[in-house]
């Protein structure tokens, strides 16, 4: 039996609250730099996020990053988790992504979710009420640029006339969907080459959707965005990191991403964020028992990754998080699962 592959990545979000000290052209340099060290470490993955109009600088470009780390990178995979394709044009997203596929040798993955922020929709023009339309007409537009044929369009949202993308990449991005509500969930499992989650957040419900839409778990695909705060030490790390958590939490909530912002209480502390949101406190032990234990519940996880550093951290605090999980974490982690698969089919019962 082959060795099973997990790949383990990094997550950015380039935000710089306050400035915090540091230019933006600071911030994106040393990252960059981080993520050639972090390669050199190994992890295998990048994944980016979009947000737009943010006072941090929240990123806005992804796909122009992921430009830039791939030509940084030599093996690592680099992918984005999320960007808001209601909000793109499906056939500029398509040229864009399949030239990213053709300059990274294959190494690139397009993930995207429905989006949440009312400020978003007006200024590009759309409807949050037309989001599963726009997902559902742009995923099948997506498939269609990528395979180079003539698209011939009617849809709802999007009308196309004749038109082919090119080039055509060797190796064409795969398609990953997110999601946190139930039919955001099914729609990855029903068009989606995989499920980005968040949190651990419908991990379930995903496999549940995929054998409703037959072929089984087997054929499903989630690539984890892990909310862990890992160190040696973790609840005096978490006291560390209490505003840069407290903010990051917070925004979320107010941006609507847990439910309408009226609704939905904005946490009153760092500890009420940690105890009561998506993040988990482990030290190295913690973090084997709890990330093996979740690859062996679900064999479809084909990547966990995490958040390089919150918001408004300096690149070398989250530098010390990465060293240490590197090289007490993954290891271990490695090695159970390449264990486990030893262990042959009841591995997984």
């Amino acid at each position: 039996m082959a060795e099973r592959r997990v790949n383990f990545g990094l997550w950015y979000d380039f935000r710089n609250p306050g400035g915090g000290g540091r230019s933006f052209e600071a911030l994106y340099a040393q990252s960059l730099e981080q993520i050639r060290w972090a390669e050199s470490l190994g992890f295998d993955s990048i994944w980016l996020t979009e947000h737009h109009f943010c006072e941090d600088g929240y990123t806005p470009s992804p796909l122009v990053l992921a430009g830039a780390i791939g030509q940084a990178t030599q093996r690592m995979r680099v992918g984005t988790n999320l960007m808001l394709l209601p909000l793109a044009d499906p056939l500029r997203l398509a040229e864009d992504s399949a030239t990213l596929s053709i300059l990274t040798g294959g190494r690139f993955d397009l993930g995207v979710g429905l989006g949440y922020r009312q400020l978003e929709f007006d200024y590009f023009g759309r409807k949050v009420s037309h989001r599963p339309s726009l997902m559902e007409e742009g995923v099948a537009l997506l498939r269609k640029a990528w395979s180079g044929e003539v698209i011939e369009h009617r849809g709802r949202r999007f009308q196309v006339d004749g038109l082919a993308v090119s080039p055509v990449a060797a190796n064409p991005p795969r398609l990953f969907m997110g999601g946190m509500s139930e039919p955001a969930i099914a729609r990855a499992a029903r068009l989606g080459d995989g499920f980005l989650s968040t949190g651990g957040i419908g991990h379930d419900l995903y496999v549940e959707a995929l054998a409703k839409e037959g072929g089984g778990p087997a054929r499903g695909a989630i690539c984890a965005g892990n909310w862990g705060i890992i160190a040696d030490d973790p609840e005096a790390e978490a006291d560390r990191l209490g505003e840069h958590v407290l903010y990051q939490a917070n925004q979320y909530v107010s941006w609507g991403a847990f439910g309408p912002p009226d609704q939905v209480p904005l946490f009153a502390d760092a500890e009420s964020a940690i105890r009561e949101g998506l993040y988990e406190l482990w030290d190295a032990e913690q973090a084997v028992a709890s990330l093996t234990t979740m690859l062996k519940e679900y064999p479809q996880i084909i990547d966990v990754h995490f958040w390089a550093q919150f918001p408004g951290e300096s690149v070398e605090s989250g530098s010390r998080r990465m060293e240490y999980i590197a090289q007490q974490v993954l290891p271990r982690v490695r090695k159970n699962l390449a264990g486990a698969e030893g262990e042959g089919p009841a591995a997984h019962a």
